[in-house]
C-alpha cells in the first residue's frame, strides 16, 4: 500500500501552520510540526492522527538538521516542506531598534533558507515539493513594513531561484502570496495601533482585506497538491503581482508618501506609546512563531 505523504511545516504551531497542519491531515497526510511553543505542537500533534512535532528555530541550522533527522525516523520520508515560519515589527526602521529590523530578515529570509537546506537531501530523495510562504508584501510597498517586505521579496526570489536549480531532480518549488490573513500577528498589529487600523480602511481591493485562516490553509493545500508555482491568497493578488511594476512605480511612490507624511508620525508614536517593537504573541517576545 502507498505511504501517505508527510508534510514538514515550520511555524506550525499556530495560525497558518497549524490550520494548515489539521487541513493536511484530513486529506491524508502525516505532519511533521516544527516551531517554538512545544506546549502548543504537542497538543495539536495528539489532536492529529500520526502527527509528529520538534521543537526548532528556523535560524539554528542544527536544531532544523535535528528536526529533519526526528521526522524521517518518525515517517521515513519528507515530501513536502512548507517554510511558512515568521514575525512582523511594529514600527519604522527609524525606530526600531536595529537588532529587531535584523531579526525579521534573519526569521522570514534566511529561516526559509535554513528550511531549505537542512531538508533538501529528504525533499530530493522523495522528489517532493517545497512552498515558501512570501507575501503580498513582496511586491506592495506600506510604510513600516520595511524588514518584512525586503525579506518577503527575497523569499521569492530564492523560490524563482531554486525552482530552476532542482527541476532537473524532479523538485518543484512554489511561493505563497497571502494577504492580511486573521492571526495572532495581524490581530496585533490592529489592537496595538489605530493608524494600522485606520490605513487597512482606506486601502481599496484586497490589500485591505483580511482572509480567515481557514481559506489561507485551504488555498495552501490545494497549492501543495497542484504543486503550484505561485499561490495567491485571496486569489485576486495575482493581479497586484502582474500589476507590481506600477504599485512600485513613481506615480505610486507619490500617491503613498503623500499619505506617509502624515500617517508615518503618528505610526511611530504608537509604536513609542506601546514601549514594545513586535506583537504581544511574537516570538521576538517568546510567544508566537507563525503567521
Amino acid at each position: 500500500m502507498t505511504r501517505p505523504p508527510t508534510v514538514l511545516i515550520t511555524g506550525a504551531a499556530r495560525g497558518i501552520g497549524a490550520e494548515l497542519a489539521r487541513q493536511a491531515t484530513a486529506a491524508g497526510a502525516r505532519v511533521a510540526l516544527v516551531g517554538l511553543e512545544p506546549g502548543r505542537l504537542s497538543a495539536l500533534a495528539d489532536a492529529l492522527d500520526g502527527a509528529t512535532w520538534v521543537e526548532a528555530d528556523v535560524t539554528d541550522q542544527a536544531a532544523l538538521e535535528a528536526a529533519v533527522e526526528h521526522t524521517l525516523a518518525a515517517h521515513g520520508a519528507i515530501d513536502v516542506v512548507v517554510a511558512n515560519a515568521g514575525i512582523a515589527n511594529h514600527g519604522t526602521v527609524a525606530v526600531t531598534p536595529p537588532e529587531a529590523v535584523a531579526k525579521v530578515i534573519e526569521v522570514n529570509l534566511l529561516g526559509v533558507v535554513r528550511t531549505v537546506t537542512a531538508t533538501l537531501p529528504a525533499v530530493t530523495a522523495s522528489r517532493g515539493h517545497y512552498l515558501l510562504v512570501s507575501s503580498a508584501a513582496a511586491f506592495a510597498m506600506l510604510p513600516g513594513l520595511a524588514p518584512y517586505a525586503a525579506a518577503k521579496a527575497g523569499v521569492e526570489q530564492f523560490a524563482n531561484c531554486l525552482r530552476l536549480e532542482l527541476a532537473h531532480r524532479g523538485v518543484t518549488v512554489g511561493s505563497a502570496h497571502p494577504i492580511w490573513i486573521d492571526t495572532d500577528m495581524v490581530r496585533s498589529l490592529a489592537a496595538d495601533l489605530g493608524t494600522f487600523r485606520d490605513g487597512l480602511r482606506r486601502v481599496p481591493g484586497p490589500l485591505g482585506r483580511t482572509v480567515s485562516v481557514e481559506d489561507c490553509a485551504s488555498a495552501l493545500l490545494t497549492g501543495i497538491t497542484r504543486r503550484a508555482r505561485k499561490v495567491y491568497v485571496p486569489r485576486s493578488v495575482a493581479v497586484l503581482s502582474a500589476l507590481r511594476t506600477l504599485l512600485l512605480g513613481p506615480v505610486a511612490d507619490r500617491v503613498i508618501s503623500a499619505q506617509a507624511r502624515t500617517m508615518v508620525p503618528q505610526f511611530e508614536a504608537e509604536v513609542a506609546a506601546s514601549g514594545r517593537f513586535f506583537g504581544s504573541h511574537s516570538t521576538a517576545l517568546g510567544g508566537d512563531d507563525a503567521r
